[in-house]
C-alpha cells in the first residue's frame, strides 16, 4: 500500500520513480491524472518530484510536480503540453 502525504492543499501519492521522497517548495498542479510526465525529459537543474494528487479545495484528481528551484518549475509549466 502506498504511503500518502497530507499537505495543506493536496493529498499526495508518491510516484515509485521519484529519486527523492520530498515535496519541494515550488509546486504545480496538473489537472490531468493520466498524462505521462517523465521528469528527466525536462532536464531540470535541481531536484524534482512527481505525485498523483487530489486537490483538497475541490476534490479534483491530477498530478503535482514539485521542484527545488523556481526556474525548473517555470521550465516545466512552459513546456508541458497534455496531449
Amino acid at each position: 500500500m502506498a504511503t500518502t502525504i497530507d499537505s495543506p492543499d493536496y493529498l499526495l501519492y508518491p510516484s515509485p520513480r521519484n529519486e527523492h521522497r520530498v515535496v519541494f517548495e515550488y509546486q504545480h498542479f496538473v489537472p490531468h491524472p493520466y498524462a505521462l510526465i517523465h521528469l528527466p525529459d525536462y532536464r531540470f537543474s535541481g531536484k524534482a518530484t512527481l505525485f498523483s494528487a487530489q486537490r483538497k479545495r475541490d476534490g479534483r484528481m491530477g498530478q503535482v510536480v514539485s521542484c527545488e528551484l523556481e526556474a525548473d518549475l517555470q521550465r516545466f509549466i512552459a513546456r508541458f503540453t497534455p496531449d
